[in-house]
């Protein structure tokens, strides 16, 4: 089971830039999270600000109870053991193949026998779709099956807790659908706390439970995704849409007066029922049991979805 995540005021700058402040949310435990937002917001820094690799000018981490900003090395890693992290190039040895890879930190940091190790790679591999592959180096193998293989390198620990560093980079939409698929997958197998940082819309829109959006050193919103998604907040309306129009620069935000204007002269057409329908969720693959919480989120968006046809 996913433990809860808890971030209160969180504040990060290098020197005299301010990457963002003050903050807050909660990553629900067992759930799955993306956080978006546009290049050069900090969102891979909050990643690893919440595995505790970079410490915060100021704010709290709670995790399972313990504020991590504030924990002793040694603590540190003994949280940390709750954490898995996909990189965004897998981060493989290209030395190693596949298979030691993976093996790598049960090696490292379990005193388990070879035939235990030799158990549990080859059952995360087969979770990943990967058994057959583990004599192959990095370097054979394409970007898609080098994501798979971090992932399983990430899930032999069973971390309650898995961080995915813009997982789709550098995959062709296929790929990004079958990783999408897979996160889905494993999400309801494990039941661990997922949180996504992407470019992707798409996967955005169908992949998780709650949405986060980064812009302006802040975070302009977090919350149930189909909260996101029919959202009338101008930046979350440009990100989604991927239009020119709206707050967000080509390098940085704009002058406010631009952006009002600019706002003026879009003939988004008025909103009328049903005019923003939600976009159909990824579901867990055949023989998968889903997670108790989707019934409650499926009356949920039924309903909103329901509101928004009749206009109630």
């Amino acid at each position: 089971m996913g433990v809860e995540i808890c971030v209160e005021g969180l504040t990060k700058s290098f020197g005299h830039q301010v990457i963002w402040q003050d903050v807050s949310l909660t990553l629900p435990a067992g759930e799955v999270s993306v956080m978006l937002g546009p290049s050069g917001t900090g969102k891979s820094v909050f990643l690893k600000t919440l595995v505790g690799l970079l410490k915060p000018d100021r704010g709290s981490v709670t995790v399972a109870g313990r504020d991590i900003t504030k924990l002793r090395e040694h603590d540190l890693y003994e949280v940390r053991k709750l954490f898995g992290v996909l990189f965004q190039d897998g981060a493989l040895f290209g030395s190693m193949n596949l298979y030691d890879n993976i093996a790598f930190p049960l090696r490292e940091h379990t005193r388990k026998s070879e035939s235990e190790i030799r158990r549990i790679v080859l059952e995360k591999m087969d979770m990943v779709g990967l058994l057959g592959a583990e004599a192959k180096l990095p370097g054979e193998i394409s970007g898609g099956m080098r994501k798979r293989a971090g992932l399983a390198r990430a899930l032999v620990l069973d971390p309650e807790i898995i961080l995915f560093d813009e997982p789709d980079s550098g995959l062709d939409p296929v790929r990004v659908a079958y990783l999408n698929q897979l996160i889905v997958d494993l999400n309801a197998q494990i039941d661990a706390t997922f949180l996504i940082v992407t470019h992707d819309i798409a996967s955005a829109r169908q992949v998780p439970d709650n949405i986060g959006l980064l812009f302006r050193r802040e975070l302009v919103m977090f919350g149930p995704r189909e909260q996101l998604l029919t959202s009338d907040e101008p930046v979350v309306r440009q990100f989604l849409n991927g239009r020119m129009q709206g707050p967000i620069g080509m390098a940085e935000e704009k002058d406010a007066a631009q952006v009002e204007q600019e706002l003026a002269q879009i003939r988004e057409p008025t909103r009328t029922p049903g005019s923003r329908p939600l976009t159909p969720r990824l579901l867990p693959g055949p023989g998968i049991t889903r997670p108790p919480r989707w019934e409650a989120i499926a009356t949920r968006e039924a309903e909103l979805q329901r509101k928004e046809v009749t206009g109630a």
